[in-house]
């Protein structure tokens, strides 16, 4: 007998055809699928929460693709007959062909960087012995899949420049495999390392082997939603199997901690980072690889504070740490005295955000935040000043990698309107040079970028860029796109989107606010907008939003809200909190059901930012902004069109199914609330330059139509 589920994605399919499109927004009436809702109630600290999308997890029923059907049905529907989205398509391609350089690195008397032709799906990875020389192919991963949805992860060069360790995953899943190439000769090793998350390859001084992390292999039909717990640091020697590894380190006590290992560039020790879900508290242990018997020691496990390893001189350790500093400082251990009397202030907490540090040519290379934009500064070992870098302006710095004997390194800068661009610099002399510079077909003195400072709804001040074509009026009229994040200590700086200009030219208006919970301004801005203070966030993007009115740059009717994953979360609770002030939102890959985000994936670690469901208090706070729990039936929502693909398995695309189901019943007017489901792709990292177009011209697309704009491409 056939359940009435099979008999739904009969019905699924039959209803997305009877779609019905006319020419204007106005006018278009959207036929939604008919999704089958369930009876099913959760008691929750006494609480009944209805669930009745609960059957739209299971993304290998066919009920649940036939659903998925249906829905891209509707959606691509609507969207091929916005007429101007071929346009949109066209120049993005266009401006998205230009040479993209990743930042280069040393290692072994080589030089390693990234490049991207332009529309190449992936960045080719090449070395070279002198910076004079022409590069070659090291790693091609475009010829990994046909449809480039193969990607590289983490990459490591062997000390003596041999071989490469690096990793690929496929579809944008998280889950990673290591091989090894012979650099020389271009040919992979038979090694095959697998079910690896949240790891590089830390390779030891003799180049054998290197040290990894993995999970446990989840059965075959959990691979993507399956919960990872007890995370395990192995060691792989060159030519053995897998299953001859020897672990080096678990925690069978405790299930949520991960481990990543790396080797000190003397060789000496293995530095462990024992880190717990997302939260920005860690411990470090060490390991004497001198003396291979001996224990791990456990040097800082008090799990008190933000500790990042930086470079160690013999027996002294360097750290920056957010410990009685919460916007950061560097301090020294010395492992024959490592008691905290005995620790040693190298750098001192400053009036602004030091997000890391770096030990090259015998200097700290330190990187601040400045209200939420590049400062980067240089101090001797004593911690005295030496000098500050200078930058081509107001933007982003990245890179400053080497090792402590190095003269030289590298670094990359961007802005709203400056790709990035790949400077060397000379410790010695002080200077920046360009190693590389892109050439995109525009004028970015054609381009403003404003930042201003606006209050919140309890007064607190927050920063936020506005960047558009110069000529800009300030009319009220203006479509406008407000961007936000605001989640897990991730500062939102300045950085060159293709994506982004493209909606500049339509004579659109791109807005980031540095919302709470994002690390701008250090520890206390981060836990501002965490936990049973979440609301903060919501409260920071709702006050941009009505800053943005009431200064003429746009209006409701021209105002859009966007954001991916945390930031998809923001949308959502934004437009169900405040849904007549806007007139379009965009959440992408979102966590939407806050009750259940904790049983799928490594959705546990969350809760240092967002609290437990388990916890009374918390989910109080959870369900009175959770996104699909707090959709009210009967209420015009904004034009809101949902992405999310069927192989993330960080975000499992279940958030965004069931929100989409329950959005689409309870929507109220004739704005389309649509959902766009990739397929072979994942939360984002590693998504191939061909779909990252098409999805950016479906975005702008629907935003020109339900916005009413008549851009001239």
């Amino acid at each position: 007998m056939k359940t009435w589920l099979s008999l739904l994605a009969v019905a699924l399919l039959a209803a997305a055809c009877a779609s019905n499109m006319s020419s204007t927004i106005q006018a278009k009436k959207v036929t939604y699928p008919v999704t089958a809702k369930v009876d099913h109630v959760d008691i929750l600290h006494g609480t009944a929460v209805p669930d009745p999308y609960r059957w739209l997890e299971d993304d290998n029923s066919a009920e649940t693709k036939a659903w998925v059907e249906a829905q891209n049905k509707v959606t691509f529907g609507f969207l091929e007959a916005i007429e101007v989205r071929n346009r949109i398509r066209e120049r993005l391609t266009t401006l998205w062909n230009f040479e993209r350089y990743g930042v280069p690195f040393k290692e072994g008397g080589r030089y390693i960087f990234s490049k991207n032709d332009g529309l190449q799906n992936q960045s080719v990875l090449y070395t070279m012995k002198s910076l004079a020389e022409e590069p070659r192919v090291l790693l091609d991963p475009n010829t990994l899949s046909a449809d480039g949805t193969v990607a590289l992860g983490p990459y490591s060069v062997s000390d003596d420049g041999k071989y490469l360790a690096y990793s690929t995953s496929a579809a944008g899943s998280d889950w990673h495999e290591f091989k090894v190439r012979d650099i020389d000769s271009g040919r992979d090793l038979p090694d095959l390392i697998q079910w690896v998350k949240s790891s590089g390859a830390a390779w030891t001084k003799d180049n054998k082997g290197f040290f990894y992390s993995r999970y446990d292999e989840p059965a075959a039909t959990n691979q993507f939603k399956g919960v990872n717990y007890f995370h395990k640091l192995y060691y792989h020697k060159l030519g053995t199997p897998q299953s001859e590894d020897p672990l080096t380190y678990e925690r069978r006590d405790q299930k949520e901690w991960g481990f990543s290992g790396s080797v000190t560039d003397d060789g000496r020790y293995l530095i462990i980072h024992v880190w717990q879900g997302t939260d920005t508290r860690n411990r470090f242990f060490y390991k004497d690889l001198a003396q291979p018997d001996t224990k791990v020691v456990e040097l800082l496990n008090e799990f008190d504070a933000d500790y990042s390893f930086i470079d160690n001189i013999g027996t002294v350790f360097y750290f920056r740490t957010d410990l009685k500093a919460p916007r950061g400082r560097v301090i020294a251990i010395d492992l024959d005295k490592p008691e905290r009397a005995n620790w040693l202030e190298i750098l001192p907490q400053t009036a602004d955000r030091l997000q890391s540090v770096s030990l090259v040519n015998n200097q700290f290379i330190a990187s601040y935040l400045k209200d939420a934009h590049a400062d980067i500064r240089v101090y001797d070992l004593e911690g005295k000043p030496v000098r500050t870098v200078e930058l081509p302006g107001i933007g982003t710095a990245t890179g400053f990698a080497g090792k402590r004997g190095d003269s030289e390194t590298f670094y990359a800068f961007t802005s709203f309107t400056t790709p990035p661009t790949i400077f060397r610099y000379d410790l010695r002399a002080g200077q920046s040079s360009v190693f590389r510079q892109p050439k995109v077909g525009f004028d970015p003195a054609d381009y403003e970028t404003r930042q201003i400072f606006y209050s919140s709804k309890d007064g607190a001040r927050v920063p936020m860029f506005i960047n558009f074509k110069k000529g800009l009026q300030s009319n009220g009229r203006n479509p406008t796109v407000l961007y936000g994040y605001g989640g897990f200590d991730i500062s939102l700086t300045p950085a060159f989107s293709v994506s982004s200009l493209v909606w500049m030219q339509m004579g659109g208006v791109y807005a980031v606010p540095n919302l709470r919970g994002g690390g701008e301004y250090g520890k206390a801005w981060h836990e501002a907008g965490t936990k049973l203070r979440k609301q903060n966030v919501f409260d920071d993007f709702i006050a941009a939003a009505e800053w943005l009115i009431a200064n003429d740059y746009t209006s409701s009717a021209k105002l859009a809200i966007a954001g991916g994953s945390n930031g998809g979360l923001l949308v959502g609770a934004c437009m169900t909190q405040r849904p007549e002030l806007f007139a379009g939102a965009l959440p992408a890959v979102g966590v939407m059901d806050m009750l259940r985000f904790h049983k799928f994936t490594r959705g546990w670690a969350w809760t240092s930012d967002y609290g437990s469901p388990d916890d009374p208090d918390e989910f109080k706070a959870l369900f009175a902004y959770s996104p699909y729990h707090n959709l009210k039936p009967g209420t015009a929502y904004p034009a809101t069109l949902v992405t999310t693909a069927d192989h993330d398995d960080r975000v499992v695309p279940a958030h965004s199914f069931k929100f989409a189901a329950r959005l689409q019943e309870a929507h109220a007017g004739h704005n389309p609330v649509l959902i766009r489901i990739d397929t072979k792709a994942g939360h984002g990292a590693g998504k191939p330059t061909a779909k990252l177009i098409e999805e950016a011209a479906d975005r702008w697309a629907f935003l020109v139509e339900v916005l009413g704009m008549k851009p001239a491409l």
